[in-house]
C-alpha cells in the first residue's frame, strides 16, 4: 500500500479538513475507483500513522469513522479489511440453537395452529388464483389496504387509508424510505445502537449514519439539535420501542423533545416501530407527535412470524405516499398477493391478535427462564420481548466469548453489529425466538450462563 499511502500523505497536508475523518474519506474514494479491493487488508494502525506523518489516536479514530460507515471491517488479532460496497452475509439454515436471528417464539399451541393451516388452505380455495398472479398496483389492494390501515389504528387512531402502503416487510420498507430521503453522501441520524438492517441499507445506498447518543430516556435531543445545526441530516431514523438490540423504550418526554427539534428543522422522521404491538403500555408514537413529518412503520414480521413478509407504512400525508410507492416499486416491484391475502385475512378474523397474545405470553416465560440463569449479570430485559441484551464484564473479549460459546454449541450477536458509532460497549444481544422449544431455550440460556462463570480461553496453552 506504499502509493496508496503516499497518494493519502498528499491529501491529507493539501487539506484542512480533520484528518481522521480524511482517512475514511480516503478509504471509500479508493474502493469506488478499484484502488482497493473488497477483502484487502489495510496497514495496522501504528504502520499507517508513521506513514501519514499523524499520531496512532488519529489514525485509530479514521479506522472507527470508516467501520461506522461500513466501509472496513475489524478482525480480532487479523486487522482491518476493506468490505466493499456490497456487505457480504453468510448464508445459514435455520438452527434450534440459533439465538442470533430475532425472530418471534413459535407458540406451542395445537389449537392454533390448526386454525393457521384451516384458514390459510380456506384463503387459498376462496381466492382468485388468475387474480393473485397478476401484476398488482403498488401499495396492495383495497382490501389489503384497509386490512394494513385496521391493524396501524392500534397505534394510530388517526391513520388514513389514502397514506397507508403495503410493503414486503418492514426492510424493504426502510430500503424504500432511505433511498427517497437521502442521496449518496447525505446523512441520516440513528441511534449509536441500532437495528443492523439500517446500516446495511446506508452502505449499499452510500448514505453516512451520525450516531446520537443513547441513555435510558433514549437517544439524545441534544446531539440531534447540533446534529441539525452543523450536519443537515436529511432525516432521524428510530427504533423508538423494545430497541433492537437493548430493548430499550424511548420515554414520552424524550418523544417529545426528539419531535420538537424534528419540528423545528423540518426533518423527516422514519420511525420503525416493529415491536410496538408488543408491550401492554407504550408511549405515543413519533407519529401521533408529529404526524406531517413522520412515516410510520408497522408489521407482522415480529409479532406474528418473520415469515409473513407484510408490513405497512403510514406516510406525512398522500403526496408522500405516493412518492413512496414509486420508490417502493423501483426497490421491490410490488408485494406478493399471495402473502398479503393472508395477513389480510389473519388481521380481519383476528387470528393476529390472537397469535400476537400467544407471542407474549411465550416471551414472557422464555424471559423469566432467562432472568432465572442470568438475572445475576446485568442483564436489559423487558417481560414481553423476545430478545435481551447482556453486558459482560469487561474482562473477557467479546470475541472470545462469542466464539467460545459458538464451540458450545449456542450463538449471539457481539455489540460491534449494532454499533454506529465505532465504540460498542462489551455487550451481546441474545435472541429467545430462535430456540423451537422453552427447553431448547433453557438448554442455550444455560450454555450461555455456563460461559460466563468458566470463560474459555482459546489461546491458553495446554500446559
Amino acid at each position: 500500500m506504499d502509493k496508496t499511502a503516499q497518494h493519502w500523505l498528499k491529501r491529507i497536508r493539501a487539506s484542512n479538513k480533520p484528518a481522521y475523518l480524511l482517512i475514511a474519506d480516503l478509504i471509500a474514494e479508493d474502493v469506488r475507483s478499484g484502488r482497493l479491493s473488497p477483502r484487502d487488508r489495510l496497514p495496522a494502525l501504528r504502520d499507517l500513522a508513521d506513514a501519514l506523518e499523524l499520531n496512532y489516536t488519529t489514525v485509530a479514530r479514521g479506522y472507527a469513522e470508516a467501520r461506522k460507515r461500513g466501509l472496513i471491517d475489524a478482525r480480532a488479532g487479523m486487522g482491518s479489511f476493506v468490505r466493499g460496497s456490497t456487505p457480504g452475509l453468510a448464508l445459514r439454515g435455520g438452527s434450534a440453537a440459533e439465538m442470533t436471528m430475532n425472530l418471534p417464539p413459535e407458540p406451542q399451541d395445537p389449537a392454533l395452529l390448526a386454525h393457521l393451516r384451516d384458514s390459510a388452505a380456506e384463503v387459498m380455495a376462496q381466492s382468485d388464483w388468475n387474480d393473485l398472479l397478476r401484476y398488482q398496483d403498488f401499495g396492495g389492494s383495497r382490501e389489503d389496504r384497509a386490512a394494513g390501515v385496521h391493524w396501524l389504528r392500534q397505534r394510530l387512531p388517526l391513520c388514513a387509508a389514502e397514506r397507508v402502503l403495503v410493503c414486503p416487510g418492514i426492510h424493504s420498507a426502510l430500503t424504500a424510505l432511505v433511498s427517497l430521503l437521502a442521496r449518496p453522501g447525505e446523512t441520516i441520524c440513528v441511534e449509536s445502537l441500532t437495528y443492523p438492517g439500517i446500516k446495511a441499507i446506508a452502505t449499499q445506498l452510500g448514505v453516512q449514519l451520525h450516531a446520537l447518543p443513547l441513555d435510558d430516556d433514549g437517544p439524545s435531543a441534544e446531539a440531534f439539535e447540533q446534529a441539525c445545526r452543523t450536519l443537515k441530516p436529511r432525516a432521524l431514523y428510530c427504533n423508538p420501542t423494545l430497541l433492537n438490540p437493548t430493548t430499550g423504550t424511548v420515554t414520552r418526554a424524550r418523544r417529545e423533545a426528539l419531535v420538537d427539534v424534528a419540528l423545528r428543522y423540518a426533518i423527516p422522521i422514519i420511525e420503525d416501530d416493529a415491536y410496538a404491538m408488543l408491550p401492554r403500555e407504550v408511549p405515543p408514537p413519533l407519529a401521533t407527535l408529529a404526524p406531517a413529518l413522520t412515516y410510520y412503520i408497522g408489521g407482522l414480521s415480529k409479532c406474528f412470524g418473520a415469515g409473513l413478509r407484510t408490513a405497512y407504512v403510514h406516510a406525512p400525508g398522500p403526496r408522500q405516499a405516493e412518492r413512496l410507492a414509486g420508490a417502493l416499486r423501483a426497490t421491490t416491484v410490488m408485494c406478493s398477493p399471495v402473502t398479503s391475502a393472508l395477513a389480510t385475512r389473519w388481521i380481519t378474523d383476528g387470528t393476529a391478535d390472537t397469535m400476537l397474545d400467544a407471542i407474549r405470553s411465550e416471551s414472557a416465560a422464555r424471559q423469566a427462564i432467562a432472568a432465572r440463569l442470568l438475572g445475576r449479570h446485568r442483564l436489559r430485559a423487558q417481560p414481553e420481548s423476545f430478545h435481551l441484551w447482556l453486558p459482560l464484564d469487561g474482562e473477557t473479549s467479546i470475541v472470545e466469548f462469542a466464539s467460545g460459546l459458538r464451540a458450545r454449541g449456542a450463538a449471539v450477536v457481539a455489540s460491534a453489529a449494532f454499533s454506529t458509532d465505532g465504540l460498542p460497549p462489551d455487550a451481546v444481544r441474545v435472541c429467545l425466538g430462535g430456540p423451537s422449544s422453552r427447553a431448547d431455550c433453557e438448554m442455550a440460556l444455560g450454555l450461555i450462563a455456563d460461559a460466563l462463570e468458566h470463560p474459555l480461553r482459546p489461546h491458553v496453552g495446554v500446559m
